[in-house]
């Protein structure tokens, strides 16, 4: 249950972080509480750490209007009820792989959010954002790519309606994506934190 899980304070959080652990959170915005809910879980948004060594760790993540780099006490600031986790490769990153992932998500910023999270868009969206850094980074591929109709299928309670309307009254059932849930279970990470933070 969620009042069960644990609670750290920010400080507490930030002194456990390394650069490449993914960071979940939920955005209480209507479009991603939908996302949510079409994925069966409580997270629809996640970035990336590319910088551990200062007063605090900074996440890379895309987000609207674009993408680019948050600190961690406001990335958390934005998730609803405080709440996040943090998974990491099991592979212990080199240091050279951290510089790496500091550098794709630099190449990554200042584009444009992709509102249709398409995989093939010009645009980035935020599992995209954070699977494509680190697979340029580390040569691991975290996350499912599957299609809208595969995603819609596995919930049948998904609010098809919304989706219409959120797609001009056409969904796009071929188009593929990724989701944050499917990183959050992505066989190559591990569960470094799971609860709410203070």
């Amino acid at each position: 249950m969620e009042s069960a899980l644990p609670c750290l304070e920010t400080s507490e959080l930030a002194a456990c972080l390394k650069v490449g652990d993914v960071v979940f959170i939920r955005i209480p915005v209507l479009p991603f509480r939908r996302v949510a809910a079409a994925t069966n879980t409580w997270t629809n948004h996640v970035g990336i750490v590319v910088d551990a060594s200062g007063a605090e760790p900074n996440i890379a993540e895309s987000k609207f209007p674009l993408s680019g780099t948050t600190a961690l006490s406001r990335f958390i600031g934005r998730s609803e009820g405080r709440r996040a986790a943090v998974a990491r490769l099991k592979e212990p990153l080199s240091l050279e792989q951290q510089r790496a992932v500091a550098a794709a998500a630099r190449r990554r910023s200042a584009i444009f959010y992709d509102t249709g999270f398409d995989l093939l868009s010009r645009r980035q969206f935020c599992s995209r954002f954070v699977r494509e850094v680190l697979h340029e980074a580390t040569g691991t591929l975290v996350g499912e790519v599957e299609s809208f109709s595969t995603l819609l299928a596995r919930n049948p309670q998904a609010d098809l309606g919304f989706w219409r309307l959120w797609f001009f009254g056409r969904i796009p059932w071929t188009r593929q994506t990724v989701t944050p849930v499917s990183l959050l279970h992505s066989a190559h990470l591990v569960s470094v934190f799971d609860g709410f933070v203070r």
